[in-house]
């Protein structure tokens, strides 16, 4: 039986002790603590079955990176064992020039080797020596997996810099409803009512509403177990692979840049609205430029460097004024519920369903975008004091409100007034204005602004966190991963995100942005599903092989039959025959995963519960809502993969790929893994 021992090093310094954990298989054999000073020699023993492996360090030196590499490649490449030895480097060294007794680097630096250090990066030669080994490369991190203690180790500390940990929950509370409540009802509620669901827009919330609390305990369980910034991304690498992870972040990083450069652009239409002008009479008119391309929107760029800049003096100095505008944004909400059914008539929800349960169902994955940005909250995991309480408390207890808060207010403006009559860019200020309140629509515009304000402020400190955990992993270049040591927050990473959607807000309109934003939303949170499912069935070294084949085949079936479910709604709305195949499908195929797929994981803290119940239930929904959206979504999704797959072929597996090998982490097919310093946040069975 082929075993795996592993070395594990910690950072050297001088006078720093050494945590050295050896494991062959699932057994820990000893756990030593060494105290390294200067020029003293070291010698570790390592027995395996009856052969007996030396290793003797030179004298620590300043200069140590030499010799490190070369111990790495000599126990990497050792083969006269049943066992493979690795040694990563230290961290002195995995922290590009960073070496003991030398002086610290600033943080301002724009260095080659600060957005490519990988060798396949050192020159075109190694280049394309790599691309000549993108098949092997390809296959080999198709299902390279992390672990939990990597990305809280390793990983994280590829940033230089701690995050500094100052939220609670009554922080993550607030930033809960600074995120979502803003984009959604002031932005895409009037719309949809408007062109897909009439009156019956409180359906599609309320659909909405349930599979987006479905992915909420998804994220809330992995949130409290791997409490990193990287959010969905750190949890699928771990779960589900470097490339699912990959496809995950892409899309991630798309969908926020989009969401801010909706909310920014809407930003403005509130703003025209305020001032008494039409919604588009501050945006500059391009007749040269495309139509839905030729609205230039100069206020939105500003508001978006405005928001960015904040975000990056201080995380807890951002959650004040967070505070401040949310108590004026709540108050507002509770002013137009209050105000909208006091002036309601229910002559208006007549026809309630104009458009069928097509238009509700379609309608439902557009607002969809109007729940997503809770994910923001998990990417400050790192920065929570307490996650195994925090996370829970201002997670599920934000989003439960926020569901209520999103159908009353989408009924309220269903009954002001008739569907065909509701301004899609500004509809509560107008709907208002509809029956007499004149002046209600500058308290209306003032808190759209004041809640579209608090969205674009929390969704740069969560996309920015995003993108600094897809750094740390090398998918994109790992100079957006530094933290500034005063700030403690990503402040190269904020500005990407914000100049990236500055550009898109400066010219593309809203409605060619939402459908893209939502088929992105609900893909993630599908495979966040799938991964919960593996997380708790799947354990490598312990779950057999015949588990892991019943775990795929009862995926394959709950995700066939969810898609199968939604192309027979697609193709016959008003049908039911198809539904008696697939949902019997569905639901036997999630009784067979709990029945005969023994859980091999339980989480220590917080978990999902009904498991595989509610997961399978959520990918069911995600799936159902994305086959909701037009064929138009599709296909721009589709282009936009493309172009996310090139990036990865010719840069993200090729830098991957070299961090793997040379600090350690490895697929599943490989000896060996990045298993960090102590386990994950999970209990095995």
């Amino acid at each position: 039986m082929e075993r795996i021992l592993i070395l594990k090093v910690g950072g050297f310094g001088l006078m720093q002790p050494i945590r050295i954990v050896i494991e062959v298989g699932r057994l820990r054999l000893f756990l030593r603590t060494v105290e390294i000073r200067q020029n003293e020699k070291i010698r570790i023993e390592i027995e395996v079955g009856r052969s007996r492996l030396f290793l003797r360090t030179e004298k620590i030196r300043q200069k140590q990176k030499k010799y490190h590499r070369l111990f790495i490649l000599v126990f990497s490449s050792y083969k006269s064992c049943c066992a493979a030895v690795l040694l990563p480097r230290p961290q002195t060294v995995i922290m590009e020039n960073q070496k003991p007794n030398a002086q610290p680097q600033t943080y301002w630096r724009f260095r080659r080797d600060d957005f490519f250090p990988e060798p396949s990066f050192q020159t075109w030669s190694s280049y394309r020596s790599a691309l000549s080994q993108t098949p092997h490369r390809l296959r080999n991190r198709l299902l390279g997996r992390s672990t939990d203690a990597a990305e809280l180790g390793n990983v994280r500390r590829r940033s230089e810099h701690d995050m500094k940990r100052c939220l609670n929950w009554w922080d993550l509370t607030w930033f809960g409803f600074g995120s979502v409540i803003g984009a959604g009802i002031f932005v895409l509620t009037g719309q949809e009512a408007h062109d897909h669901a009439g009156p019956a827009i409180v359906l599609s919330y309320v659909a909405s509403g349930i599979s987006s609390m479905l992915s909420v305990f998804c994220y809330t369980e992995f949130a409290v177990e791997i409490p990193v910034a990287g959010g969905s991304f750190a949890y699928l690498r771990v779960e589900l692979g470097d490339f699912a992870a990959f496809i995950a972040a892409a899309n991630l990083i798309f969908d926020s840049i989009l969401g801010s450069a909706a909310v920014a652009r809407s930003w403005t239409s509130y703003l025209a609205t305020l001032i008494n002008k039409p919604p588009n009479s501050l945006r500059i008119r391009a007749d040269n430029l495309a139509e839905n391309y030729n609205l230039l929107d100069p206020i939105a760029v500003v508001v978006l460097f405005v928001t960015g800049t904040l975000a990056v003096l201080s995380t807890k100095k951002t959650s004040y004024f967070n505070w401040v505008a949310s108590v004026v944004h709540v108050a507002v909400i509770a002013f137009v519920i209050v105000a909208g059914f006091a002036h309601a008539d229910a002559k208006n929800l007549t026809p309630f369903m104009p458009y069928g349960a097509k238009g509700v169902f379609q309608a439902a994955a557009i607002v969809y975008f109007a729940y997503g940005g809770f994910d923001n909250i998990a990417t400050m995991a790192e920065e929570t004091k307490n996650p195994a309480r925090d996370i829970p408390l201002g997670l599920l207890g934000s989003m439960s409100v926020i569901t209520v808060i999103y159908c009353l207010m989408a009924l309220a403006l269903g009954m002001m007034q008739r569907y065909t009559d509701i301004d899609p860019n500004a509809a509560y200020s107008v709907a208002f204005r509809s029956v007499g309140m004149q002046w209600a629509q500058y308290v209306v515009a003032l808190g759209a602004l004041k809640g579209m304000t608090t969205v674009l402020l929390v969704g740069a400190i969560g996309t920015a966190r995003y993108t600094t955990h897809i750094a740390r992993s090398h998918i994109i270049p790992p100079f957006f991963a530094l933290v500034h040591p005063r700030t403690g927050t990503p402040i190269y990473a904020t500005l990407l995100m914000t100049i990236s959607s500055a550009i898109i807000a400066f010219f593309s309109s809203l409605n060619i942005l939402a459908s893209l934003i939502s088929i992105s939303t609900l893909f993630i949170f599908m495979m966040m599903a799938v991964a919960l499912l593996v997380r708790r069935y799947y354990v490598k070294d312990m779950s057999s092989k015949t588990d892991l084949m019943k775990l795929i085949i009862f995926l394959l079936l709950i995700i066939a039959s969810s898609m199968a479910t939604s192309a027979y709604w697609g193709l016959k709305p008003n049908g039911w025959v198809g539904y008696l195949i697939t949902i019997p499908i569905w639901a036997l195929a999630t009784l067979g995963l709990h029945v005969f797929v023994p859980r091999y994981r339980e989480p220590k803290v917080w978990g999902v519960p009904l498991v595989p119940w509610l997961p399978s239930l959520s990918i069911a929904m995600n799936l159902f809502l994305m086959g909701s959206l037009g064929a138009d979504a599709f296909i721009r999704f589709g282009i936009c993969s493309v172009i996310m797959l090139i990036y990865y072929v010719f840069v993200g597996v090729h830098a991957t790929y070299d961090v793997a090998h040379e600090f350690g982490e490895s697929s599943e097919g490989e000896k060996g893994g990045d298993v960090g310093l102590e386990q994950g946040g999970g209990t095995n069975k």
